[in-house]
């Protein structure tokens, strides 16, 4: 009961304090505090994350690794708190989370809360070998994958770091690095491209539950488990 009431949060993006208690306890007296005090609870000791882990080890046989997307998804964060910053382009605060997804759309790593002023490619490589070490505790393979990426992922470092990683990064060209050609670690096939629609058909998922779509919480790791969550059902539903 407690984990449904954190589901109704997810998707409806109310209050705490305006959970339907009678309606999710019956008449059992429980108080929205101790659904909160769990959330967060579990929330600390990263009990979401794991549990989404275990899903996708679980899971791993019906996931599709012909091709990975990575992309970033922003939040509008309305109180402030840990990792929010101004985001010319969305006109406020916001917090950003890169996500790698399969080629069905179904998010199997993220990044951790990153502050919205930056770009896609601020400190691309420490959060992509975090992805990549997530992946390995779910126990999925993460050699010889056939990656895509926007052109806000277009740097010389970030592609280097795909290559010793054995990962065959198709990364779209970004016309601000100029017309120069790029080292050997370049390439681009364009069929290969379309594929990385997914990915943003994974932000209109995510997008669906209202507590992603505007961030209310002040502390990164209880946005971050949140996040975990919808991965984990998005997983479930999908599969």
């Amino acid at each position: 009961m407690i984990i449904n009431a954190i589901l109704y949060k997810l998707k409806t993006g109310c209050q705490w304090r305006q959970l339907p208690m009678k309606s999710l306890f019956g008449y059992r007296k429980y108080s929205w505090k101790s659904v909160y005090h769990h959330f967060r609870k579990w929330a600390k000791e990263g009990f979401w994350l794991q549990l989404w882990q275990k899903l996708l080890s679980k899971h791993k046989h019906l996931l599709d690794l012909s091709s990975i997307q990575l992309d970033g998804s922003h939040s509008m964060a309305k109180r402030g708190g840990e990792q929010v910053a101004y985001q010319g382009r969305k006109k406020g605060k916001t917090t950003n989370m890169l996500i790698l997804t399969d080629a069905q759309g179904i998010p199997v790593s993220s990044s951790k809360a990153i502050a919205g002023n930056h770009n896609d490619a601020f400190e691309l490589t420490t959060h992509f070998e975090f992805m990549l070490a997530d992946m390995r505790k779910a126990k999925l393979n993460t050699e010889d994958l056939f990656m895509n990426a926007d052109a806000g992922f277009d740097t010389e470092e970030f592609r280097e770091t795909c290559y010793k990683n054995n990962i065959m990064g198709n990364i779209a060209k970004n016309k601000r690095n100029g017309n120069e050609e790029k080292t050997c670690y370049t390439i681009f096939d364009e069929k290969l491209y379309a594929f990385r629609y997914v990915i943003e058909r994974t932000n209109a998922w995510i997008d669906a539950y209202k507590n992603l779509l505007v961030r209310f919480d002040t502390c990164s790791k209880s946005w971050e488990a949140w996040n975990h969550i919808a991965f984990s059902i998005i997983l479930i539903r999908k599969l």
